[in-house]
C-alpha cells in the first residue's frame, strides 16, 4: 500500500535531482531489481549529477534485469560503496544510450569500471593492445573495442582526462584496433602474410593523435615483398590483407560496426591503387601531388603493420611536406580548399554545424596547419601531427599571438568537447548540434552547465563559435602569407590577387585601394619598407577588428608618410608591445582622434608609453600651459602654444578612451563603462579650464602686463562645472570681476570686458587645431543680460530677480580659471540660492516641472526619434540630470552629500541618503552612463558632436564596437539602448514628475 504524500515527495525530490519525467523515474525505482537500493538517498544524488538522469536509471534498471541472480547484489553492492564505480557507470549511462545498450547485450564488461590503479587512470596503447588481444573474430573485436571505449567513456565523462586526453586515448584504441584487425586479417590467410610487407599509415585526426568517438579513420596502406617475393605479387597481396582489414572494422555484425576505415586520401583517391610500394608513392607526391594532399600528409603517422616500412614512408615524405609551401599557388589552394567545404555544407545545417561551420573546428585545424606549412619549412619546432600541440609550438614561435592562441585554444577545447559529447549518446558520425530540447539539455548538463544547460549552452557555443571566426579569419588570410609562401631567394614580392582576397576576407571594402597603400608602405628594400613588412601582418588583423578597417589603414599610410623618415617610429611600432596595437585601434576607430593625431604625429609616442595614456592633472596641464603662455612673445603665439597643448592631450585622452574601450591582446577591455566616462569628463574639463586659464593669462598680458584692473574669474557650469564635458561639448561660463582698490568701475567692467573678447577671439583663431567655444547664455538674464557682472552686481540679482532655472542652473557652478578667491566668494554667494533652505516649495517644484516638460516638446529636433536622442531623448541625459538636479535643490540644504556639482556623485548621495532605492539609482545611473558613451563615441567617429546615433552603416557599427557591442550587432546595441533608457524613464515620471 502506498503511504499518502509518499508519490508526491518521491516525485518533487526526483524532479529537483534533475529528471525531466519524475513519473517514469518513479516507476523505473519501484523495479524488483532496485528493490535493496530504491530508497538509498546515495542513489538518487548519484543519479541526480548524470547529464541525463532520466536515461541513466533507465539504462541501470536494464543492467540490473540483465545479470544473473548470483551477480546483482554484488553490482548493487559495489554500486553504493564504490564511488569511483558509481561515478564512472552511472556518469555513462547517464551520456551514452549506445553504451547502455552494450553493458545491456554483455552485463559483466560493467566490471571494466571497477578497477582504479594508476594505469587505469591513463592507459596507453599497450594497455589497449592488452585488452583486444583475445580477439580472433570481427564479432569478438567488436565486442572488446566497446569495453575499452567503455573505460574512455568513463574517465571522459567523469573528468578524470581532459578533451586532448581523451582523443589522444580514442587514437591509441584505434591503433590497437587496426593492429589487431591486421592480426586477424593475417591470420585467415597467413600466405598473403608471408608474402608481403605491409604498413599501415593512420592520417587525419587518428593521425594527429586527436581522434573523435566515432569518425573514419583515414590511412594509407604501403606494400613491399618480402625475400624472394616477386613485387606485383607481393603487392595483390598486400592489397588483400588490406582490403579484409578495411571489412573487419567496417562492416556490420551482430555487434554492429566499429567504424569506417577510408584510404581515399591515398594517391589517386578512389581511382587509385589501393595499395603501393614506397617508391611508387615517392614518384606519385614528387610529380603529381596536389596542395591538399601535402596539407593532409602533416597528420601521417605509421601505426600499423611492418614498423620499419612505415618508419621509411614517414621519412621519405615528411621532405616533401615541408617543401609545399613553395609550390605556385599553395596559399591560394589551401583558401579554395577550405571554401570549397564551406560551400559544400546544405544551407539548412549550416548554423548547427560544429566542424564544417563558420567558427567550427575545421577553420582552427585550416588556420594552424596553413601556417605549419608556411613556418614549418625553416622551424623544426612547428612539425607536429596534433591541431593542439602546433598551436601550442605557433605561439611559442611568434607566428601567432599568445593571446590569439589562447582564446583558439579554448574555444577549440570546448568545441571538440561538445562534438564527443553529442557523438558519444548514440556512437554515431555526426557533428550537428541536436535541436531537440531534450539532447540539448543533456549535452549542456554533460559540459558542466547545470543552472540552465540550454541556454547557458547556446551562449557559450555561439561566443567561442565567434572567437573562433574571428580568429581565424586573422590567422587563415593573415597578410603577406602568399608573399612569404612565395620566398625566393633575393626576392619578396606580394600577390596582388591573394592579397587582395585576404583584405576582402577582413573585411575591406575597397581592397585595391587597401592594397596600393600596402604597396605603398611595403615595397622595396630599405629599412623602412622591411620593418613594415613585419608590422604590416598583425597591424592588418587588428584594423580588421574595427568597424573600419580601410580608414584604419589609410591613416597608418598617413602616419607612416609623415613619421616614416623619423627613426623612433617604425622602432617603436616594432620594439614596444603594445604601441603598435594601440595605433592601430586608435587609427580604426573613428576620425576624431586620427585627425588629432595628423596635425602633430609625434603624439604617436605616447602610445607606447605604459603611463601615456593616463589624463594628467589639471595642476600639471595648469603649469605647462601657463609656461608655455610666459614664453610667447605675443598673444596669438601664446594661445597657439595653448592650443596645441590642448590638441594633444585631447589626443591622449581619446586614444586612452579608445584601447579601453576595445580592449588590446594583452589587457582586456574596461568593464565599467562609469569609470570610462568619469576619466573623459574629468580629463577634457581640466583640459578646457587649463586652456581658458592660458588664453585669459594671454589675454591679460598682451594689454595690461601682469595685472588687470580689475581681479576677474570664470565660472563653469553645466557640464564644464561637473567635470562632465564630452569631446564635442562647449565650455558653459559665467564671468565675474570685482574692480582693484582705487579702480574706477566703469574702467574695470571695460577691461573685463575686453579681456573676455580678446579670450574669445584668441581661443577661435583659425589653426591647425580644434577651436574652443566659449558659450555664456547661462548667465543671469541670458543673451540679453550683460556679458560680465562684477560680485555686488551678481548679488543684487540673484537677491531681487533671480528665477528658479537659474538658481538649477547655478548648481554646477565651480570657478575653474581666474582669481581663486574672487571664485570661492561667488560659490558661497550662490549657495543659498541652489541649496535653498527648507528646500523648494511646491510652486518652485510645479515650474521646474513646468519648464522640463515645454523643453521636452519644443526643444526635440524635427525628425529625431525621441527613443534615440541622447540628449532630450526618454531617459535621457536631461531626464537623468533635471531628476538629480530636483533632488539636489530640495534636499540638499539637509544633506550636504547633495552638494556637488557632479550628477553620478549627487546621485550615489540621493541613495545614501535614503531619496532614492538602490535599483532605480543604478536604473538612473547606467542610463547617464550609456548616453554619456554614446555622445562621446558619436564625436570619436564622426569628428563632429551629435545627440543620436550615426545612420550611416559603417559609422554605427563603429559606434557600437566602442560600446562593445561584436560585430553585427548594432540591432542588439540600439535594442539595449531603448531598454535602458525607457526604464529610466519610468523612474523619472515617478521621481520627478510624481506620476
Amino acid at each position: 500500500m502506498t503511504v499518502p504524500g509518499r508519490r508526491s515527495s518521491t516525485f518533487i525530490r526526483l524532479l529537483r535531482s534533475g529528471f525531466t519525467d519524475p513519473s517514469a523515474a518513479a516507476r523505473l525505482l519501484e523495479s524488483p531489481v532496485l528493490a535493496s537500493v530504491r530508497t538509498d538517498p546515495v542513489l538518487l544524488d548519484a543519479l541526480g549529477a548524470t547529464a541525463d538522469p532520466d536515461l541513466a536509471l533507465l539504462g541501470l534498471v536494464r543492467l540490473a534485469e540483465a545479470q544473473q541472480p548470483e551477480e546483482l547484489p554484488v553490482l548493487l553492492d559495489t554500486l553504493l560503496g564504490a564511488k569511483p564505480l558509481r561515478d564512472r557507470l552511472l556518469g555513462v549511462l547517464g551520456a551514452s544510450e549506445a553504451l547502455a545498450d552494450h553493458l545491456a547485450r554483455h552485463p559483466r564488461d560493467w566490471h571494466t569500471l571497477v578497477t582504479y590503479e594508476a594505469a587505469d587512470l591513463h592507459p596507453g596503447l599497450a594497455e589497449f593492445e592488452r585488452g583486444l588481444a583475445d580477439a580472433h573474430d570481427p564479432v569478438a573485436l567488436r565486442i572488446a573495442y566497446r569495453r575499452c571505449l567503455l573505460s574512455i567513456a568513463a574517465r571522459d565523462v567523469c573528468g578524470t582526462i581532459d578533451v586532448a586526453e581523451t582523443a589522444a586515448e580514442l587514437a591509441d584504441l584505434a591503433t590497437a584496433t587496426l593492429r589487431a584487425a591486421l592480426r586477424i586479417a593475417s591470420a585467415a590467410a597467413p600466405d598473403d602474410a608471408a608474402a608481403c610487407r605491409l604498413a599501415v599509415i593512420a592520417m587525419g585526426k587518428c593521425g594527429g593523435n586527436e581522434l573523435n568517438y566515432v569518425s573514419d579513420v583515414d590511412v594509407i596502406f604501403v606494400g613491399d615483398a618480402t625475400r624472394g617475393t616477386d613485387e606485383g605479387k607481393a603487392v595483390q597481396a598486400a592489397t588483400r590483407l588490406a582490403s579484409h582489414l578495411m571489412r573487419i572494422c567496417s562492416e556490420t555484425t551482430v555487434e554492429g560496426t566499429i567504424w569506417p576505415v577510408d584510404a581515399n586520401l591515398r594517391p589517386e583517391g578512389r581511382n587509385g591503387p589501393l595499395v603501393r610500394t614506397l617508391a611508387s608513392h615517392l614518384a606519385y607526391y614528387q610529380r603529381w601531388a596536389k596542395t591538399w594532399e601535402f596539407q593532409a600528409l602533416l597528420k601521417a603517422r605509421a601505426v600499423a603493420g611492418d614498423p620499419e616500412l612505415g618508419a621509411q614512408y614517414i621519412e621519405a615524405i615528411t621532405p616533401l611536406v615541408w617543401q609545399a609551401a613553395e609550390r605556385e599557388n599553395f596559399v591560394a589552394d589551401v583558401q579554395k580548399m577550405r571554401r570549397r567545404v564551406v560551400d559544400n555544407i546544405p544551407a539548412a545545417q549550416v548554423e548547427r554545424e560544429l566542424k564544417l561551420g563558420p567558427g567550427g573546428l575545421r577553420d582552427v585545424e585550416f588556420a594552424v596547419q596553413l601556417l605549419q606549412l608556411v613556418h614549418g619549412r625553416s622551424d623544426a619546432t612547428l612539425h607536429s601531427r596534433t591541431t593542439l600541440d602546433a598551436l601550442h609550438a605557433l605561439a611559442a614561435g611568434g607566428y601567432v599571438g599568445r593571446a590569439d592562441a589562447a582564446q583558439l585554444h579554448d574555444a577549440y577545447c570546448f568545441l571538440r568537447a561538445m562534438e564527443h559529447r553529442i557523438q558519444l549518446y548514440r556512437l554515431r558520425r555526426t557533428h550537428l548540434v541536436p535541436e531537440d530540447e531534450n539532447d540539448l539539455r543533456r549535452l549542456g548538463r554533460s559540459m558542466g552547465l547545470r543552472t540552465e544547460p540550454v541556454a547557458e549552452l547556446g551562449k557559450a557555443w555561439r561566443r567561442h563559435a565567434s572567437v573562433v571566426r574571428r580568429l581565424h579569419e586573422k590567422l587563415f588570410y593573415r597578410p603577406l602569407l602568399d608573399a612569404v609562401a612565395q620566398l625566393t631567394p633575393g626576392e619578396t614580392r606580394l600577390s596582388p590577387r591573394a592579397a587582395g582576397q585576404r583584405l576582402e576576407a577582413l573585411g575591406y571594402a575597397d581592397p585595391s585601394t587597401a592594397l596600393r597603400h600596402l604597396e605603398a608602405l611595403a615595397s622595396g628594400v630599405s629599412r623602412k619598407a622591411a620593418i613594415q613588412r613585419t608590422l604590416l601582418p598583425v597591424m592588418l588583423g587588428w584594423f580588421a577588428d574595427s568597424a573600419d578597417p580601410d580608414a584604419g589603414l589609410l591613416n597608418f599610410r598617413k602616419v607612416s608618410d609623415a613619421l616614416g623618415r623619423t627613426p623612433w617610429y617604425l622602432r617603436l611600432l616594432r620594439d614596444e608591445g603594445a604601441a603598435a596595437e594601440n595605433l592601430a585601434r586608435v587609427l580604426s576607430a573613428g576620425r576624431l582622434a586620427p585627425d588629432l593625431l595628423m596635425r602633430a604625429p609625434e603624439a604617436v609616442a605616447l602610445l607606447g608609453d605604459p603611463e601615456g595614456l593616463q589624463p594628467r592633472t589639471h595642476e600639471a596641464l595648469e603649469q605647462e600651459v601657463l609656461a608655455a603662455v610666459g614664453r610667447a612673445e605675443d598673444p596669438e603665439t601664446a594661445v597657439t602654444a595653448a592650443r596645441g597643448v590642448r590638441r594633444r592631450e585631447l589626443f591622449r585622452t581619446a586614444a586612452g578612451d579608445i584601447i579601453a574601450s576595445y580592449g588590446t591582446e594583452e589587457s582586456p577591455a574596461e568593464t565599467d563603462p562609469g569609470a570610462l566616462v568619469d576619466r573623459v569628463g574629468r580629463a577634457v574639463s581640466d583640459l578646457t579650464a587649463a586652456t581658458i586659464g592660458g588664453a585669459l593669462r594671454a589675454a591679460v598680458r598682451s594689454h595690461w602686463g601682469d595685472t588687470l584692473p580689475t581681479r576677474f574669474a570664470v565660472i563653469g557650469v553645466g557640464r564644464f562645472g561637473g567635470r562632465e564635458l564630452g569631446y564635442g561639448s562647449d565650455a558653459d561660463v559665467l564671468f565675474v570681476h570685482e574692480p582693484r582698490e582705487g579702480v574706477d568701475e566703469q574702467e574695470a567692467a571695460k577691461a573685463a570686458q575686453a579681456v573676455i573678447a580678446e579670450m574669445r577671439r584668441l581661443l577661435q583663431l583659425p589653426t591647425a587645431d580644434p577651436p574652443l567655444l566659449i558659450d555664456a547664455d547661462l548667465r543671469p538674464e541670458g543673451r540679453s543680460g550683460p556679458l560680465v557682472r562684477t560680485l555686488a552686481s551678481y548679488a543684487a540679482y540673484y537677491r531681487r530677480w533671480s528665477l528658479t532655472w537659474e538658481s538649477q542652473a547655478l548648481l554646477r557652478a565651480e570657478p575653474v580659471a581666474g582669481d581663486a578667491e574672487l571664485g570661492a566668494r561667488f560659490i558661497e554667494l550662490i549657495d543659498p540660492l541652489r541649496y535653498p533652505a527648507e528646500g523648494l516649495g511646491d510652486n518652485a517644484v510645479r515650474e521646474i516641472r513646468r519648464l522640463k516638460a515645454r523643453m521636452e516638446t519644443e526643444r526635440m529636433p524635427r525628425g529625431a526619434d525621441p527613443t534615440l536622442h541622447t540628449k532630450l531623448g526618454r531617459g535621457g541625459l536631461s531626464d537623468v540630470e533635471w531628476t538629480v538636479q530636483l533632488m539636489q535643490m530640495r534636499h540638499a540644504w539637509d544633506e550636504p552629500g547633495l552638494r556637488t556639482t557632479r550628477t553620478r556623485e549627487a546621485l550615489a548621495a540621493a541613495h545614501a541618503a535614503g531619496l532614492i532605492p538602490a535599483d532605480e539609482a543604478q536604473i538612473l545611473d547606467e542610463a547617464w552612463v550609456l548616453a554619456t558613451r554614446v555622445r562621446n563615441a558619436v564625436m570619436l567617429v564622426r569628428g563632429r558632436a551629435g545627440d543620436t546615433f550615426p545612420s550611416e552603416a559603417r559609422e554605427l557599427a563603429a559606434v557600437g564596437r566602442y560600446l562593445g557591442y561584436a560585430e553585427g550587432t548594432v540591432g542588439d546595441m540600439l535594442d539595449d539602448y531603448r531598454r535602458t533608457t525607457r526604464r529610466a524613464r519610468a523612474v523619472v515620471d515617478d521621481l520627478f514628475y510624481g506620476s
